[in-house]
């Protein structure tokens, strides 16, 4: 629909590019994913290898062909893979939205990194893909997420109750939306 030939296309901003995740950015993406400061807050199980990391990336480059989730590795100014970044969801007709999801290297944190990344993958979503709302859900107790949702322009809807279960039990998340007509 909105890929490439079925190919997931590169962004490029002022520092970084987006591109398609390949297997060699696993132990890079294992650094990040299994990382103590950045692992609480995926909501996921945590990883236990390079292969798992692997398999999750092929994972993820199918469902992104089936238009299913499109997640991009974030590569700095030096072409080192420092965080992911992308749509978890999304929904055209009878919605047109969809849900992005982050993560970041804790030695990039507050440099403007995720922010830049976040500004590429909300213009692909609401011009190339047609999206007219674009979600974030927050743990209540990630600050560093609600921070960069809000200077994004994100909007807090409330918190949505034992939302997520995750290994360690059933959480909440907090609801940031943003409006097509309030982007930018």
């Amino acid at each position: 629909m909105f890929l490439c030939n079925g190919a997931i296309p590169t962004l490029t901003g002022r520092r970084m590019e987006l591109r398609i995740m390949k297997s060699e950015d696993a132990a890079a993406l294992f650094r990040i994913w299994s990382h103590p400061e950045v692992a609480p807050w995926l909501g996921a199980p945590p990883l236990s290898s390079i292969t798992e990391t692997e398999q999750l990336i092929a994972l993820l480059s199918q469902m992104a062909l089936e238009e299913e989730n499109l997640r991009w590795s974030i590569v700095g100014p030096r072409g080192e893979v420092i965080g992911s970044c992308g749509y978890n969801s999304w929904q055209l007709p009878g919605a047109y939205r969809g849900e992005i999801g982050c993560d970041l290297s804790p030695d990039f944190w507050g440099r403007g990194y995720m922010k830049e990344a976040l500004e590429l993958v909300l213009e692909y979503g609401f011009i190339t893909m047609g999206l007219n709302r674009i979600e974030a859900y927050c743990h209540p107790d990630n600050v560093r997420a609600q921070k960069l949702v809000g200077v994004l322009g994100f909007q807090r809807e409330g918190l949505l109750q034992q939302y997520r279960h995750t290994p360690s039990g059933f959480q909440d998340v907090d609801l940031y939306a943003l409006l097509r007509q309030e982007w930018r």
